[in-house]
C-alpha cells in the first residue's frame, strides 16, 4: 500500500483502533529490564545491559526470558525461568512504567464520535489490563487481547481478525498502531492499515519493515483522524 495522502477522507472513516501496548502506549522498558536481570541473577547469570535487552522485547514473556537466557534452547529451563520472570515482573510492573507523552490526550480525542480503541499485544493480557487500570486509561479500550487470548501471537492475523468480528467493523475502517516491524507485518497479514510511532522500542527497526504513516506522537494521529 503507498503511503496515504493525510488530507484523504478514509483517515476520518476509520472506526475501530487497535493498538500494540510496550513501546506504543506505555515506556515499559526498565520495568522488563529489571525483571529480565533479576531472572538472569536468580539462574546464576550476570546482568546484561538495558539496550540488550530492550531488543528481546516484542514476542511475548516465554520468547523473552528464552532470550534472556543466552538464547537457551533447553525448554525446560525456560519453563522453569518463565514463572519467576512473570511473578517478579506482576510485583513490579509498575514501579517505572508510565504511558508515553501524549497517549492521555489522544486516546481521549480518538474515544469521541462512535470510535472503538482496542489493544493487541503479545504481553500476557492479565497484565496488560493490569498496567492500563494502574495508569489510569482501561475505560478508553473496549477490547484488550494479549499474547495468551489466542492459540497464536502477532504477527498472526487471528487477534485483528477476533477484533473486526467483535466490533463489525471492516478492514477499510480498522487501523493497526505499533512500534515494531511486528505490527507492521500483522496489519499485512491482516489487510488493514498500519500507523507506526518513532519513539517505540522497535522504531530503528521500521526502516526496513515501513508502516503506511509515521507519527512522532499520538497527538498526530488523532488529529489526522478528526481531520
Amino acid at each position: 500500500m503507498a503511503p496515504p495522502d493525510p488530507r484523504h477522507n478514509s483517515w476520518r472513516g476509520l472506526r475501530v483502533f487497535i493498538f500494540d501496548l510496550d513501546g506504543t502506549l506505555i515506556d515499559s522498558k526498565l520495568d522488563l529490564a529489571l525483571a529480565v536481570n533479576a531472572t538472569r541473577e536468580k539462574f546464576g547469570l550476570g546482568s546484561l545491559a538495558h539496550e540488550i535487552i530492550f531488543d528481546y522485547i516484542g514476542d511475548g514473556a516465554p520468547m523473552l526470558v528464552r532470550r534472556a537466557l543466552d538464547h537457551t534452547e533447553d525448554d525446560a529451563l525456560v519453563a522453569e525461568a518463565l514463572p519467576f520472570f512473570l511473578t517478579y515482573y506482576r510485583e513490579h510492573m509498575l514501579d517505572n512504567t508510565v504511558l508515553y507523552p501524549g497517549v492521555r490526550e489522544a486516546l481521549d480525542q480518538l474515544a469521541t464520535g462512535g470510535r472503538v480503541l482496542t489493544v493487541l499485544t503479545n504481553k500476557p493480557e492479565r497484565f496488560s489490563k493490569l498496567i492500563l487500570e494502574g495508569l489510569g486509561v482501561a475505560p478508553r479500550f473496549r477490547l484488550v487481547y494479549g499474547g495468551n487470548t489466542f492459540e497464536r501471537k502477532k504477527p498472526d492475523p487471528i487477534g485483528v481478525d477476533a477484533i473486526l468480528r467483535e466490533t463489525g467493523a471492516t478492514k477499510e475502517q480498522a487501523l493497526l498502531v505499533g512500534d515494531s516491524e511486528i505490527d507492521v507485518q500483522t496489519a499485512r497479514n491482516a489487510g488493514v492499515r498500519v500507523v507506526g510511532v518513532s519513539y517505540g522500542l522497535g522504531s530503528e527497526r521500521l526502516r526496513e519493515h515501513p508502516p503506511d504513516l509515521m507519527v512522532d506522537s499520538l497527538v498526530e494521529l488523532a488529529a489526522l483522524v478528526q481531520g
